[in-house]
């Protein structure tokens, strides 16, 4: 264990702090506010927001808790370095790497191809700073070959294989910083900050963050409904999948921790939402920014076309269908919220290898134009 602070998860579950590695590198709890604005706007009863972008600098988000345990368990295990996947703009790739560097670690990315969009150029530029060894391919069935032929390369250069971290942090110990999540919910509403959510709104991915948020809750008895939006291909995200990720994490804590909750009950508390995810993955959909541009305008809520644009698109539907005028919502934003300017305003693309250039040589996705969008970030 690296660096360790107290969180909630180990102070409730002492054996968890002795028997799980984790480096510290979230500054935690993330706050929670009072979105005035859009609870007016769309006749909700109470609407509040946990913003997980404040996690780290210079990068935020939801990853960071992840990469807690993840990275804490790489150095345990003496490894050098971590390889991960993603997509071209992959915000959990670029979170691996930054903190991948903070402790010391070298950062392989493997990046697929995907839609243009702003987020992508800034991304990339900050893999510049972050010293992220990048290799770009044209299609995702490319990646687990070369993945092979990197690990072999990382192996031949450091002498031990790198550790293999799986798209978005999502294995049961990634889960776990999530579950940490739950229990921090708790003690907010426990200090008054907000009362207990009847439903809580979060963007469905690779799934780490909803099953672990879950399973932490039910930990703690709170039992609200866990709306996930699901913003992947539907092979990536489905009930089945996130009953095995939710079990498998479960089994881990109490392997660590007998004292830890069974729990056995958090599926049914899960729906997931398909009818936000659009096209494909990262395609901006008309919902989604109309979602981005009402968060902004009403309660300064930065939000993204890819992720948590499409849940609060369901937010808002559910709201103008009078499904939450005598709820309590919470929505879990996901997105980083700190500037990335500084590291990334004086490099040039023509830096990174030549596969991402046509990022900054070609238009992004219509909806991701100035014009259209609200928010530059």
């Amino acid at each position: 264990m690296s660096g360790c602070r107290n969180i909630p998860l180990f102070a409730g579950y002492p054996r968890l702090r002795q028997s799980l590695s984790r480096v510290v590198l979230a500054e935690l709890p993330t706050p929670v506010s009072r979105l005035k604005g859009l609870e007016k706007h769309l006749r909700i009863q109470r609407c509040d927001v946990k913003s997980d972008g404040f996690t780290a600098r210079p990068f935020g988000g939801n990853k960071i808790r992840k990469l807690e345990f993840l990275l804490g368990e790489a150095l345990s295990q003496k490894n050098r370095s971590v390889l991960t996947f993603g997509a071209a703009g992959s915000n959990h790739a670029l979170a691996t790497a930054l903190c991948a560097r903070k402790t010391g670690l070298r950062a392989v990315c493997l990046l697929a191809d995907q839609p243009n969009a702003r987020y992508v150029r800034r991304n990339l530029l900050a893999h510049l700073d972050a010293g992220s060894d990048l290799h770009g391919y044209a299609k995702s069935s490319a990646l687990k070959r070369g993945a092979l032929v990197q690990s072999l390369l990382e192996a031949m250069r450091t002498g031990r294989p790198p550790m293999i971290i799986p798209p978005g942090g999502s294995t049961p110990l990634g889960a776990c910083g999530f579950v940490n999540a739950g229990l921090e919910l708790k003690l907010q509403i426990d200090e008054g900050l907000l009362p207990k959510p009847d439903r809580i709104y979060v963007a469905l991915g690779t799934m780490g963050t909803a099953a672990g948020l879950l399973l932490g809750l039910q930990a703690v008895g709170l039992d609200p409904e866990l709306i996930g939006v699901r913003v992947v291909p539907e092979i990536m995200a489905n009930a089945r999948a996130f009953q095995r990720l939710y079990s498998r994490t479960r089994t881990l804590l109490r392997q660590k921790d007998p004292s830890f909750p069974f729990a056995e009950h958090g599926m049914k508390r899960l729906t997931i939402r398909n009818e936000f995810f659009g096209t494909k993955y990262a395609c901006f959909t008309d919902a989604g920014m109309e979602a981005v541009r009402l968060a902004f305008s009403l309660d300064g809520v930065h939000l993204d076309g890819t992720y948590t644009g499409k849940a609060m698109a369901a937010l808002i539907s559910d709201a103008r269908n009078g499904e939450l005028k005598d709820k309590n919502v919470l929505f879990w934003n996901t997105l980083n919220a700190r500037s990335l300017d500084g590291i990334t305003e004086h490099r040039n693309y023509r830096q990174l290898p030549g596969f991402f250039h046509r990022y900054f040589e070609e238009d992004v996705q219509p909806l991701d134009r100035p014009a259209e969008a609200a928010d530059s970030r």
